[in-house]
Protein backbone atom coordinates (compact mmCIF):
# COMPACT_ATOMS: atom_id res chain seq x y z
CA UNK A 1 0.00 0.00 0.00
CA UNK A 2 3.19 2.52 0.49
CA UNK A 3 3.87 2.57 -3.34
CA UNK A 4 0.01 3.88 -4.01
CA UNK A 5 0.51 6.01 -1.04
CA UNK A 6 3.24 7.53 -2.79
CA UNK A 7 2.08 7.48 -6.19
CA UNK A 8 -1.29 9.43 -4.68
CA UNK A 9 1.24 12.06 -3.22
CA UNK A 10 3.43 12.86 -6.54
CA UNK A 11 0.55 12.90 -9.09
CA UNK A 12 -0.04 15.61 -6.44
CA UNK A 13 3.13 17.41 -7.78
CA UNK A 14 3.27 20.35 -10.33
CA UNK A 15 3.67 19.18 -14.21
CA UNK A 16 7.77 20.43 -14.14
CA UNK A 17 8.61 18.69 -10.89
CA UNK A 18 6.89 15.38 -11.90
CA UNK A 19 9.03 14.92 -15.36
CA UNK A 20 12.00 15.77 -13.30
CA UNK A 21 11.33 13.02 -10.96
CA UNK A 22 10.10 10.34 -14.39
CA UNK A 23 13.67 11.38 -15.31
CA UNK A 24 15.18 10.30 -12.38
CA UNK A 25 13.53 7.40 -11.92
CA UNK A 26 14.68 5.95 -15.86
CA UNK A 27 17.70 7.00 -15.33
CA UNK A 28 18.10 4.76 -11.71
CA UNK A 29 17.34 2.12 -13.82
CA UNK A 30 19.72 2.44 -16.19
CA UNK A 31 22.54 0.53 -15.21
CA UNK A 32 24.84 -0.18 -17.42
CA UNK A 33 26.76 -3.81 -17.09
CA UNK A 34 30.22 -3.88 -18.99
CA UNK A 35 29.99 -7.33 -19.43
CA UNK A 36 26.55 -7.50 -21.18
CA UNK A 37 27.53 -4.57 -23.14
CA UNK A 38 31.14 -6.33 -24.86
CA UNK A 39 28.73 -9.86 -25.12
CA UNK A 40 25.73 -7.96 -26.89
CA UNK A 41 28.73 -6.44 -29.05
CA UNK A 42 30.64 -9.59 -30.16
CA UNK A 43 26.60 -11.16 -30.60
CA UNK A 44 26.14 -8.65 -32.64
CA UNK A 45 29.49 -8.43 -34.55
CA UNK A 46 28.53 -12.02 -35.01
CA UNK A 47 25.06 -11.67 -36.70
CA UNK A 48 26.06 -8.85 -38.88
CA UNK A 49 29.20 -11.07 -40.50
CA UNK A 50 26.90 -13.75 -40.87
CA UNK A 51 24.16 -11.75 -42.82
CA UNK A 52 27.47 -10.09 -44.95
CA UNK A 53 28.75 -13.98 -45.69
CA UNK A 54 25.13 -14.87 -46.49
CA UNK A 55 24.39 -17.23 -43.74
CA UNK A 56 21.73 -15.23 -42.51
CA UNK A 57 19.15 -13.49 -44.08
CA UNK A 58 17.31 -10.11 -43.01
CA UNK A 59 14.07 -9.96 -42.44
CA UNK A 60 11.79 -6.88 -44.58
CA UNK A 61 10.56 -4.09 -42.35
CA UNK A 62 7.13 -4.42 -43.06
CA UNK A 63 7.51 -8.47 -42.19
CA UNK A 64 9.01 -7.61 -39.32
CA UNK A 65 6.53 -4.93 -37.89
CA UNK A 66 3.43 -7.59 -38.58
CA UNK A 67 5.58 -10.16 -36.28
CA UNK A 68 5.53 -7.41 -33.38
Amino acid sequence: MVTAEIESSLLKLNPTDRAHLAETLLQSLDISDDRVERLWVKESESRYAAYKQGRLKGIPLEDFRLRS
